[in-house]
């Protein structure tokens, strides 16, 4: 495995908290190592700086992407963290389908989801099940679920809606799998009407939130401890104007917007905390 210099690391972690506002310092030597190897190697570069210079040159930004994609590549999986699926199910969703049925009268209930770090997709597709459990008959609602990534591999599969035996058995009961999923040589495929449910597109957080529209539920979790505190806090003002004014904003358990985001509430549910604006 090609080594990291030690003076390499400052400029391989600034170029790629420019290219993607992931922050990491100089304890991720390993991290740095492990992921962007193998992209050294397959374009032949002798060092990390030479990685750094070719990435730089790449007019189709073909290297950068691949960066990003190994730099971004998160843990995931279906119903990830029960807790957030039972806060959505038993009272965010139902509270907020009353509040907008009694403002729709003959027209469609609206619901807006957007997960921001959505990976390669486990996260949104479950909340699309979740509601197909939770409605049954979705012909009342315009349901409109977004899902972000900075990744283009993650986008990419997500969109596909496969996903092979390891994943799928993360998290998935059996019963679901059977529901929703139908197999497809050696990976399983959502099913069509799930996958409808559902939009994904690449975009970086540290953008402006321009053209994304307002949204009745946000899902952050898990992402911005990547970032500094001050792309934190404006990470979280972004989402707060994006959000409408009864809408609910989940972050990760080992996270807090204490000192972050004042523009937001923690409130407790069972045993999950939940944020709305003041």
């Amino acid at each position: 495995m090609l080594k990291i210099l030690s003076e390499e690391i400052k400029l391989v972690t600034k170029y790629i908290y420019d290219i993607s506002g992931i922050y990491l310092d100089e304890s991720k030597k390993y991290l740095l190592e492990t992921r962007l190897n193998a992209i050294a190697d397959e374009h032949g570069c002798v060092s990390y700086q030479d990685l750094y210079k070719k990435s730089k040159a790449d007019a189709t930004k073909a290297i950068e992407r691949k960066i990003i994609d190994a730099i971004s590549t998160n843990e995931t999986l279906f119903f990830r963290d029960t807790g957030p699926f039972q806060l959505l199910q038993h009272k965010i969703f139902p509270e907020l389908i009353d509040a907008r049925a009694s403002k729709a009268s003959a027209l469609k209930t609206n619901l807006k989801v957007w997960s921001a770090a959505s990976s390669t997709g486990q996260e949104l597709y479950s909340v699309a099940i979740l509601l197909q459990e939770l409605l049954g008959d979705l012909s009342k609602y315009s349901i409109k679920l977004l899902g972000t990534d900075i990744s283009d591999a993650a986008i990419a599969q997500a969109s596909s809606g496969k996903f092979n035996k390891f994943e799928i058995e993360r998290g998935l009961s059996r019963d679901k799998l059977t529901k929703y999923f139908t197999p497809s040589g050696q990976t399983w495929k959502i099913n069509d009407l799930t996958r409808s449910m559902v939009k994904f597109q690449k975009f970086n957080l540290m953008q402006p939130f321009t053209g994304l529209g307002k949204f009745d539920v946000v899902l952050c979790r898990n992402v911005a401890i990547y970032f500094t505190l001050e792309d934190r806090k404006k990470l979280f003002n972004k989402i707060a104007d994006i959000l409408e004014p009864d809408g609910y904003l989940l972050i990760g358990s080992t996270e807090s917007l204490t000192g972050i985001c004042p523009r937001f509430i923690p409130k407790r549910h069972l045993r999950s905390i939940f944020y709305q604006l003041h």
